[in-house]
């Protein structure tokens, strides 16, 4: 008996020793949490307590092993233990005959935990985000800022809405986040519209608070699924730090057809909408008779008093619209002339396997083939260029495969690659002015004039070139340059006089190489009345502006107002007087060296001339001569469309 009693001593003794071992590394493994409490990998297996009645009634009191205690904090209720929750501070049963595995339950769901693994924690904070910064955000999960992230995922990167109902994507958001409810396509949908919302606001103040006038750019889109219509309303402004500010405001659907009056209606209720009907300085749309009845139309629905010279500058042609027009016109003249060149660029560019013998060729020949030939498309000139530029750098290794390849019969001749040469060079001024007249960061009308008249210059020497083919291009886009030319250089020159690193020195210099000495003369006097009479304009305005601040502060006045009103009709005396010397201050600004003006009259003149833009689009659509083709959902205006339209 006694040696049985000692067998079950040691037992006990080293299931005392075996425990309190378990105990302490299960207690350094599972540090206590500090304040927020660090989280844990969820649990699978339960991990139990020993009974009490194994280990002897006269051993110590042993710890808790389960590490779900680290998130529970063990209280007596009535006598009665329980596992009070350290994040939601609910009571649960805890006691050691049942188990934990409902503490478990509860620690995975428990919807005020809010912390992370502590693997997970380090792991994030030694990644790096784009611009090589260690990123150190708070891990906390915010379910609203995630559906927020989500809207913004979809709008961005044009997704459709149903991608969110994919068993795929919800099993990995999941698979992330366990407490991130997915919105359904309804709910997703209203938080794009809220988003779009937000920033309508937003833009809207934008353009409330500036001084300045908006100038307007709108050109039509055609879906490629659904051949609807729909027109682009982008609106431009310069803020008071003299950037340059464009903000796409609609991408409305316009129901057939696309008549002068449809246009002009839905235009005109979108600046409506936008309450920047009486701030409007111009409006820029490609050259076609619908687009000027549409324009004519909108003036009459407008505010002459609002507009600049009561709306005389306010058709504004999209230049690079003309642009294209002349380079078409030219192109069509030498027609057959780089055919052949288009014939080898197709041979060599239509199967992998040519591609790389074409690319083998030009190694052996120690030519560079980054560049990849590119068959044009007849519709976009610039295309035709960057066809040609790119085929020259190969001019020998055509010559090559043609002693290679007995099926290659569209070798280009010496007088085919002359020309091409001579077109590229030309060409290339018109596609440098193009990408120019794109810009969206700073404002377009300023440059462009000195842009034109290079063209202009280059457009007089093609036509009296030697070569007869050149000589008749330059003679066919010269034709073509003038008859849209007097539309435009008024507006255009008006701008260059308040740049002041130009002013009239520019048409000085310029206007007896376009017109000759005699009709130059003639021309930069019209300029100057154009001019004269535009400060006359905002003088009016600013004249009549004063009065009525003045009006209304006299009204305010009590004891002031007999005084107010004499002095009032003083200053009223005087700058009626002084009318006749707007001409004096505008000859003052032309002699000065550099513009020193600092009050907000001239400030707001500079910037609502300078704003107005000279293309109505934008990127590879400057190129184009036909309308734009909308192959995706066009971020946040589309969304808005297609929900409206769809329910």
């Amino acid at each position: 008996m006694e040696g049985q009693r000692s067998i079950d001593d040691n037992s006990n003794a080293r299931a005392q020793a075996q425990s309190q071992a378990e105990s302490n590394n299960m207690t350094q493994s599972s540090p206590m949490p500090n304040n927020q409490g660090p989280s844990i990998s969820p649990i699978e297996e339960e991990q139990t307590q020993i009974d009490d009645s194994n280990i002897g009634t006269n051993s110590r009191k042993r710890k808790l092993t389960s590490i779900v205690w680290n998130h529970f904090e063990k209280v007596n209720v009535n006598g009665e233990d329980k596992g009070e929750c350290r994040y939601c501070k609910k009571k649960l049963g805890a006691n050691s005959k049942n188990g934990t595995r409902h503490l478990h339950d509860h620690f995975k769901s428990c919807p005020r935990r809010t912390c992370r693994d502590i693997r997970e924690q380090v792991i994030r904070m030694g990644q790096k985000t784009t611009d090589g910064q260690t990123n150190l955000s708070c891990l906390n999960f915010d379910p609203e800022k995630s559906r927020k992230d989500i809207a913004e995922m979809v709008i961005v990167h044009e997704y459709p809405l149903v991608m969110l109902e994919h068993h795929g994507f919800r099993k990995f958001v999941v698979g992330l986040q366990p407490l991130f409810k997915v919105p359904s396509r309804n709910t997703l949908k209203n938080d794009i519209l809220k988003i779009y919302d937000f920033e309508k606001e937003k833009t809207m103040r934008l353009l409330e608070k500036n001084r300045s006038k908006i100038a307007i750019t709108t050109d039509m889109w055609t879906s490629s699924n659904q051949k609807k219509g729909f027109m682009s309303i982008t609106s431009h402004l310069i803020d008071d730090n003299w950037e340059m500010q464009s903000r796409i405001m609609r991408f409305i659907y316009v129901p057939c057809s696309h008549t002068a009056e449809v246009l002009a209606d839905v235009l005109y209720e979108s600046l409506c909408d936008w309450n920047i009907d009486r701030k409007i300085s111009t409006v820029t749309v490609d050259n076609c008779s619908t687009n000027d009845l549409m324009i004519h139309l909108l003036l009459d629905k407008l505010s002459l008093n609002s507009l600049i010279l009561g709306g005389e500058l306010f058709h504004m042609r999209c230049c690079a619209h003309i642009l294209n027009l002349i380079v078409q016109d030219g192109l069509s003249v030498i027609g057959d002339g780089i055919e052949r060149i288009r014939d080898s660029v197709y041979f060599w560019s239509a199967t992998q396997k040519r591609i790389e013998k074409f690319e083998e060729a030009a190694r052996h020949l120690a030519i560079d083939c980054s560049k990849k030939l590119s068959l044009d498309c007849k519709t976009r000139w610039n295309s035709t260029y960057l066809m040609l530029s790119v085929a020259i750098v190969y001019k020998d290794v055509f010559k090559r495969l043609k002693q290679r390849e007995t099926q290659y019969r569209s070798l280009p001749t010496d007088r085919d690659w002359e020309l091409a040469s001579s077109i590229c060079g030309k060409l290339q001024l018109f596609y440098k002015v193009t990408l120019m007249f794109s810009g969206t960061k700073y404002p377009t009308t300023n440059v462009f004039f000195p842009s034109i008249c290079e063209i202009r210059i280059a457009l007089s020497r093609w036509s009296e070139d030697r070569d007869e083919l050149i000589k008749a291009m330059g003679e066919r886009m010269l034709v073509k340059f003038d008859k849209y030319w007097s539309v435009i250089h008024g507006v255009m020159g008006v701008a260059v006089v308040l740049d002041p690193r130009y002013k009239f020195k520019m048409m000085e210099y310029a206007f007896p190489k376009i017109y000759g000495f005699e009709k130059s003369d003639v021309e930069i006097v019209k300029l100057k009345e154009l001019v004269s009479r535009l400060f006359q304009d905002y003088e009016t305005c600013s004249y009549e502006s004063s009065r009525n601040r003045d009006v209304d502060s006299s009204r305010n006045t009590s004891d002031m107002e007999v005084e107010g009103g004499f002095f009032n009709d003083y200053f009223t005396f005087i700058e009626e007087n002084n009318y006749t010397g707007i001409t004096s201050e505008l000859d003052h600004y032309i002699q000065e060296k550099q513009l020193v003006h600092k009050s907000p009259k001239h400030i707001v003149k500079a910037s609502n001339m300078t704003v107005m833009m000279v293309t109505s689009n934008w990127g590879s659509q400057l190129f184009d001569d036909g309308g734009g083709v909308v192959d995706v959902t066009w971020k946040l205006e589309l969304w808005k469309n297609d929900f409206v339209y769809e329910s």
